[in-house]
C-alpha cells in the first residue's frame, strides 16, 4: 500500500464546554476532508511539545501514512493547555477525555471511529475512559497500565508502600511546575506559568490519605467491573517493568475483547523498547486500528488471546541489551496447571504439597533493613542498573530455600502463588518473596516478586493487625513471568522482611517466624502452546534525531557508612540538553534523589528527590526546581515539597508544601 501524505498541524486549540482550551497536535492524513478517517487520541499530562515529542513523531506519522489521523492533547495545566491539573485520571480528566472524543468523532475530516492509545498515564486512562462507554470510541491499545490501581501501580503493592510514591509525586510536581510554550501561548505564557506554579497540588498528599484500597482507588480500577468493559483492548507490558501482570489480568477479567502481548522490555513502546527482541508495534496497532475503526476483514479479531516471550536464563548485567528466549502464542487463555513445590526435611525446595502431618520448622528471620538494594526500579526505563541486578547481595540477608539442579528444563506462565504460615510479635510487618533463576556458576537472576504487608494478608480494604506470637496463613501471589529455567539451573525462593528502596519499612523492624514445613509454592506451568515469531521493526532506530547541546549522564550507587551503619541510594538522571530541529525549544531534566536508612531503626528512613528543569530559546530561559521529601515517625509519614521557578536568572516564584499524614497500618 502507497504510504499516504499527510500534514501536521504542530498546534490545534480544542475548547472544552467549560471554556477551557486544551493544545492538541494532530498528524492528519491527506484528502481526509473527502475522504474521512478514522483516529487514535492520547491524553498525557507529559507535554506534546518536548516531554513525549520523540516517541509521538516516531508513530502517529507513520499512523498517518496508514490513513489513520493521530490527536495528542495535553492534559489541561501541562504543555500549552489551559488550567491547572486536578490530580491523577481524575473524574475531570475522564470526563474531558469523553468530551474530546466526541469532539474528534464530529470533525469533518473524521469518519466517526476513534482509538485511545498510550502507555503508562496514557495506557491507563484509555481503559478508564472506554470503560465510561463513549459512543465513538471503538477500540484501545494499552501498554504498561494496570486494572487495579491499589495493587499495580507506583503507589501501594498488598499494602506495602513503594518508595516510587515519593518519586513519582516529585517528577508530577516537575512536570507540572513547567512553562508553557510562549511560541504557541503567546503573551500570556508568564500568567498561565503563575497559575499553574501557584495552584499545582503536590500528588503525595492526596496518595497518602489512602492508604487502604478505598473509593478513591476503586475510581479508575476497570477490575471493579471487567464484565461492562465495552471495546476491543490490545494490552502490552515488558517483564522488566512493574506493570508485567495486567495484560493477563486483563484477559481474564475481560475475556474474548482482550489480547495480551508481553515481551522482554521495560517501560517503553515495544518498537524501541530494551531488552531485545523488539517487535514491529507500527505494524501490529495499524492492524489493530484498521479492524475496529475501519471495519477492515483483516482478522485481528484472531490473533491469539495471548503472546509472551518466554525469557530464556538471561544474565543480570550492568546493562541488558538483548534477552534470550522465545515467542509463544496461545489462542485461547485459561487459568494454567501449577506446578507444586514444598520445603523438604533438609531445606531443600522439592516438588509436591507440603504435608499436613509434617511437623513445625519454625525459622525465624529479621533482615537487614538494606535488603534490597540491587532490586533497580520498581518500574524501568532503561536497561541498565534499573533492572534488578544480580540478587546474590539481597539473598545474603534472606531466608533461602533451593531445589537440586534441574535434570530437565522447565517452562512457566504467569503469577506464581506462595503459602505459608507465619507469626510475629508486632501487629505490622513486611514480608517480600522474589522467585530467582541460579545458573550453574550462582549468578543469580531475579525471575519474580511479590511483597505483603501482613495486617493486609486478607484483603486491602479491611487491614487488622497480626495476632502476636500466633501463626497465620497467608497466600502471596507474585508477579506474573514468562520463564525457562534451564537444566542445570536450581529454582530459588528467597523471602526478606525487608525490600529498600523499592519498599518503605514498617514502623517496627521485630522480624517474622516462618514455618517452613507449611511452605507451598506454585508455579504456573507454560502449558500448551505454539511457538511463534513477531515481526521486528524495519527501523532499528525509529527515535528521531534531535540537537545535542550537552550529553546525558547517569549515575546509580549505594554507599555504606559502616562507622555509623547507614546506607544511602543514590539516583542521578541528567537528560542532557536536547533541541528540537523544527522548534528551536531546548529542553533538559535532571533528577537527584537520594534514600537513606540506618541499620537497626526503620524509622531512619528518609527519601529527598529533586528535579531540574529547564527550558529555552535564544533570549529566552526557564527553569523550575521541585524538591520533594518523605520521612516517618511511629504514627507518622512526614512530607514536604518546595518549588521555585526562574526566569533568566532571577527567582520569581517560591512554594512550600508539608504536612504528617497519619499511617494506616503502615
Amino acid at each position: 500500500m502507497t504510504p499516504r501524505a499527510f500534514t501536521t498541524i504542530e498546534n490545534e486549540w480544542i475548547t472544552l464546554a467549560d471554556g477551557t482550551r486544551l493544545a492538541a497536535r494532530i498528524w492528519m492524513p491527506e484528502g481526509a476532508q473527502a475522504d474521512p478517517v478514522p483516529a487514535v487520541f492520547e491524553f498525557l499530562p507529559y507535554r506534546k511539545g518536548d516531554g513525549t515529542s520523540p516517541r509521538d513523531e516516531s508513530t502517529y506519522p507513520v499512523f498517518a501514512a496508514a490513513g489513520i489521523a493521530g490527536v495528542r492533547v495535553d492534559i489541561r495545566g501541562s504543555g500549552e493547555s489551559d488550567g491547572v491539573i486536578d490530580g491523577e485520571y481524575t473524574p475531570l480528566e475522564l470526563a474531558n477525555a469523553c468530551e474530546l472524543i466526541a469532539w474528534i468523532a464530529a470533525q469533518p475530516w473524521s469518519n466517526g471511529s476513534v482509538g485511545m492509545m498510550g502507555i503508562s498515564w496514557g495506557g491507563f486512562n484509555c481503559l478508564q475512559v472506554a470503560a465510561l462507554k463513549p459512543p465513538a470510541l471503538k477500540a484501545v491499545i494499552s501498554i504498561a497500565s494496570t486494572v487495579d490501581r491499589y495493587n499495580d501501580d507506583i503507589h501501594y503493592k498488598n499494602g506495602t508502600h513503594l518508595s516510587a510514591q515519593l518519586s513519582w509525586a516529585a517528577t508530577m510536581l516537575a512536570y507540572q511546575s513547567r512553562s508553557p510554550d510562549p511560541e504557541i501561548v503567546g503573551a500570556r505564557w508568564r500568567d498561565m506559568w503563575m497559575e499553574r506554579l501557584e495552584n499545582e497540588p503536590f500528588f503525595l498528599e492526596e496518595w497518602l490519605q489512602h492508604q487502604r484500597r478505598d473509593a478513591f482507588w476503586e475510581h479508575g480500577s476497570i477490575c471493579e467491573d471487567f464484565a461492562g468493559f465495552p471495546v476491543p483492548a490490545l494490552v502490552i507490558a515488558g517483564w522488566a517493568d512493574g506493570y508485567r501482570s495486567t495484560p493477563l489480568k486483563a484477559v481474564e477479567g475481560i475475556g474474548g475483547k482482550a489480547k495480551a502481548l508481553i515481551g522482554p522490555w521495560v517501560h517503553k513502546y515495544p518498537h524501541f523498547a530494551w531488552p531485545k527482541p523488539r517487535m514491529d508495534f507500527h505494524a501490529e496497532a495499524i492492524a489493530w486500528w484498521n479492524r475496529w475503526l475501519r471495519g477492515e476483514e483483516n482478522g485481528a479479531e484472531d490473533i491469539p488471546q495471548v503472546r509472551a516471550y518466554i525469557q530464556d536464563a538471561p544474565r543480570p548485567a550492568l546493562r541488558r541489551d538483548f534477552d534470550p528466549g522465545f515467542w509463544i502464542a496461545k489462542d485461547r487463555w485459561e487459568a494454567p496447571d501449577m506446578a507444586e513445590f514444598h520445603v523438604g526435611s533438609h531445606g531443600a525446595l522439592m516438588p509436591g504439597q507440603p504435608s499436613a502431618d509434617t511437623p513445625a520448622d519454625d525459622r525465624f528471620l529479621k533482615s537487614p533493613l538494606d535488603t534490597g538494594v540491587m532490586a533497580g526500579e520498581w518500574f524501568t526505563l532503561k536497561p541498565d542498573a534499573e533492572m534488578a541486578l544480580d540478587q546474590r547481595l539481597d539473598d545474603a540477608g534472606s531466608l533461602v530455600v533451593e531445589t537440586a539442579s534441574l535434570a530437565e528444563a522447565q517452562d512457566f506462565l504467569g503469577q506464581p502463588v506462595l503459602e505459608l504460615e507465619v507469626a510475629t510479635q508486632v501487629e505490622i510487618a513486611n514480608l517480600c518473596a522474589r522467585l530467582v533463576d541460579i545458573h550453574p556458576d550462582g549468578t543469580a537472576t531475579r525471575v519474580t516478586f511479590g511483597v505483603i504487608n501482613l495486617a493486609h494478608r486478607n484483603g486491602n480494604a479491611e487491614p487488622y493487625a497480626m495476632p502476636k506470637g500466633r501463626k497465620v496463613r497467608i497466600r502471596l501471589v507474585l508477579d506474573a513471568m514468562g520463564y525457562r529455567f534451564r537444566a542445570g539451573h536450581r529454582i530459588r525462593l528467597s523471602l526478606s522482611t525487608s525490600y529498600w528502596p523499592m519498599v518503605l519499612p514498617p514502623p517496627v523492624d521485630a522480624g517474622v517466624t516462618l514455618d517452613l514445613a507449611s511452605l507451598g509454592l506454585a508455579l504456573p506451568k507454560l502449558g500448551e502452546h505454539r511457538v511463534v515469531s513477531l515481526p521486528e521493526p524495519e527501523n532499528p532506530n525509529p527515535l528521531p534525531a534531535y540537537i545535542e547541546l550537552s550529553p546525558p549522564e547517569t549515575a546509580r550507587g549505594v554507599e555504606r557508612d559502616l562507622t555509623n551503619g547507614l546506607t544511602e541510594y543514590s539516583i542521578y538522571e541528567d537528560t542532557g540538553l536536547y533541541e528540537h530541529p523544527g522548534t528551536g525549544l531546548a529542553t533538559r531534566q535532571v533528577r537527584d534523589e537520594l534514600w537513606s536508612i540506618a541499620g537497626n531503626d526503620p524509622l531512619s528512613m528518609t527519601g529527598t528527590a529533586v528535579w531540574t528543569c529547564d527550558m529555552q530559546r535564544p533570549g529566552w530561559f526557564v527553569r523550575t526546581v521541585s524538591t520533594a521529601t518523605i520521612a516517618c515517625t511511629a504514627r507518622d509519614w512526614v512530607i514536604s515539597a518546595h518549588v521555585r521557578a526562574f526566569e533568566g536568572e532571577a527567582q520569581i516564584f517560591e512554594k512550600t508544601f508539608g504536612t504528617a499524614i497519619p499511617r494506616d497500618f503502615m
